[in-house]
């Protein structure tokens, strides 16, 4: 969702100045601040810009810079100064109240002495340029954003190859895992306990066991989830609370796998998974 766009046009005797920028928001926030002679456009600009931009906190700014400085100016009203100047003589003289010792400070205090030139009427002609440059600065900013998805996108397939690769890892440490727990249980009961035991209640007892820690599933619903990401990632525009949906399930069943793992390769592989998912879960606000 970061972005940033800029554009100008250039009028006869003004330039229209456009910035606009993102950054990452569940919805769209947009904030504006437009010149005074186009705010009566703001509900067709916030159109504008919420066609294209689905999501972020959007600040848009549309500024004029006047070509001829005199024009903008503000301009003193001389006659009223002048008469403002003879009324306070007259009251100074009549109420005996001294003089103040800072005319110009005083007089330029006094309403409506100083003044701006009167706002001009927006023509259909000039909202017309106006409004192209808007499209344009947006459209920048479009592009921007485009840029940095499909750098995301390359960071997520190799984030989800590589999960996947960890999770295939896994597969030797699972046989080597059965064969522990067989030895420490029989080695538990004949030098532990010095015990005879039914072997197969023991087979049984195994069974059960390791029914408990079987990852089979687990490994299944997070390779879905693998797949499912890149292929949701692959369709439409504006999938990005859904990728952060599927990137919590991917969570999940890998807290499972180990909590279930029982063995400090499988474990350390979990790490190594989690590491990889909390990259994909701090750069899933960045995508639409």
């Amino acid at each position: 969702m970061t972005g940033y766009g800029k554009a100008t046009t250039e009028l006869a005797d003004k330039k229209i100045n456009i910035e606009i920028k993102s950054l990452n928001s569940k919805a769209l926030d947009l904030n504006t601040r437009i010149a005074p002679i186009y705010r009566e456009k703001e509900i067709d600009i916030r159109n504008e810009v919420s066609k294209s931009l689905e999501r972020g906190k959007v600040d848009f700014c549309m500024w004029v810079e006047k070509k001829d400085s005199a024009e903008a100016a503000v301009t003193i009203n001389k006659g009223l100064l002048k008469s403002y100047y003879n009324q306070i003589v007259d009251a100074s003289q009549s109420l005996d109240i001294a003089l103040p010792t800072d005319w110009f400070t005083t007089l330029l205090r006094m309403p409506e002495v100083m003044s701006k030139p009167e706002v001009q009427d927006l023509s259909e002609e000039e909202w017309n340029d106006a409004h192209a440059v808007v499209k344009e600065a947006i459209s920048q900013l479009v592009d921007f954003r485009k840029q940095e998805g499909m750098a995301l996108e390359q960071k997520f397939r190799e984030n989800i190859s590589r999960i996947q690769s960890l999770l295939d890892s896994v597969e030797p440490y699972e046989k080597e895992r059965v064969e522990k727990i067989r030895e420490r249980i029989t080695e538990a009961l004949e030098k532990t306990i010095c015990v005879d035991y039914d072997k197969n209640r023991l087979e049984q007892e195994l069974i059960y066991y390791i029914e408990k820690l079987d990852i089979n599933e687990e490994k299944q619903r997070l390779t879905n989830h693998l797949k499912y990401f890149i292929n949701t990632m692959e369709s439409d525009s504006g999938q990005g609370k859904k990728l952060g949906f599927i990137a919590q399930e991917m969570g999940r069943e890998i807290n499972t796998l180990g909590s279930k793992s029982n063995h400090a390769g499988m474990q350390k592989i979990v790490v190594q998974m989690k590491d990889e998912l909390e990259q994909i879960k701090e750069q899933i606000l960045n995508v639409l």
